[in-house]
């Protein structure tokens, strides 16, 4: 089983630029605006035939007006614990700093490797301010650009030195399904990874637009094995006004195009909306499959089978012509019927997958012409 490498650092020292420069991805975004970065963001890395699971985490931050300072503290502890390795990312350019010191404190009591990564070196005579990194009592600082690619070679090689050799026999996860869940901000996506995995993975508020990137995560339970994808909540294009928004927003269309079935989440408390029906046609182009999952039922008052076949009927006008899809009522807080949700889109993604021979579709299609046969011309 390979390692799993955690970048942990205080915020703007370029932790996301060296994530995707290690795993050659853009997936997560990169913006000079501090506390871009709010969950776990997963990725693979291979490095001289080593492969090796990454995550960064968004900065650790004290006493900040930033209302997501304690849930994206707590994540950066969750990828502390999980990791075999720490990188430890510094900005040369300021040398060290007291919030770089309260994370180096945390990361001595963690008793885990810890490699300090002095980042932005190119930028003036940084370099000469990496000899300051020792005070951490950390080891050797390597001092890289994650921007232009300098020094992580370097890094990379320190990473895999006492990896064991690579498993040819490991599986490959080409061919696992990719479910991403889709919608309008505040429909509950990430409160619904967040249930089906069984930990706070994800960071909830009550705030549209908390997750930004789209964050991969393995599911394997109950006979279960594919990708469940979050994904940022997608606005009309005249209310994105943040860069940051707008590239989340274009990370989870890119999510869309990428997966294999997307379950769209529909807030019950708010109905069907036009951004409902746009974000369903942008599914159809792509030709996905779909499962539709109605959140937040608990929280309406008329719960009676008659108010759901109403509701359908609502959807299925809305999306015409297409209407071969699956409606599911569920709730992410309540665990209502979530487990549904997967056996139906693991169906969907089977279905899409069936091949029907030409025989086959020749022997039903001359049953149904002779039940039906069609009319004479001129008799």
């Amino acid at each position: 089983m390979g390692k799993l490498i955690a970048i942990v650092g205080r915020p703007n020292v370029g932790k996301s630029t060296l994530f995707n420069r290690l795993t050659q991805t853009r997936r997560a975004i990169v913006d000079d605006t501090a506390g871009t970065t709010r969950d776990r963001q997963y990725g693979k890395v291979d490095w001289c035939g080593q492969e090796f699971s990454i995550v960064d985490t968004g900065g650790w931050v004290v006493n900040s007006d930033d209302i997501f300072e304690e849930e994206i503290n707590k994540q950066v502890e969750i990828a502390i614990e999980e990791a075999d390795v720490i990188l430890f990312v510094v900005d040369a350019s300021t040398g060290v700093t007291d919030l770089d010191d309260k994370v180096a404190a945390i990361l001595r009591r963690s008793k885990k490797p810890v490699i300090v990564v002095a980042n932005k070196e190119d930028r003036g005579d940084a370099r000469f301010n990496i000899s300051e990194f020792y005070s951490f009592g950390l080891g050797d600082p390597i001092g890289v650009s994650s921007a232009n690619g300098s020094g992580t070679g370097e890094l990379l090689d320190e990473i895999v030195k006492d990896m064991p050799e690579k498993d040819d026999t490991e599986e490959t996860d080409e061919n696992i399904a990719k479910f991403a869940i889709v919608g309008r901000p505040n429909a509950g996506k990430s409160s619904l990874i967040n249930a089906f995995i069984g930990e706070e993975r994800h960071i909830v508020t009550d705030i549209a637009g908390t997750t930004r990137d789209s964050i991969y995560h393995r599911y394997n339970k109950f006979g279960f094995d594919f990708y469940l994808v979050d994904t940022a909540g997608i606005r009309k294009k005249q209310k994105v006004n943040e860069d940051i928004e707008y590239y989340s927003v274009i990370r989870s269309i890119r999510a869309i195009e990428a997966s294999d079935v997307c379950i769209l989440m529909i807030d019950a408390t708010r109905g069907i909306e036009g951004q409902d029906a746009n974000i369903f046609s942008l599914i159809q182009r792509n030709r996905k499959g779909l499962v539709v999952c109605v959140n937040k039922w608990d929280l309406v008052a008329d719960k009676s089978l008659a108010a759901q076949k109403n509701f359908e009927q609502a959807i299925r006008s809305k999306f015409a012509p297409f209407t071969d899809f699956p409606i599911l009522f569920t709730s992410a807080l309540t665990k209502q019927r979530i487990f549904k949700v997967l056996e139906t889109a693991v169906q969907v993604f089977e279905n899409r997958r069936r091949t029907i021979p030409t025989s086959q579709l020749n022997s039903y299609m001359l049953e149904q012409v002779a039940r039906t046969p069609p009319p004479s011309n001129k008799g």
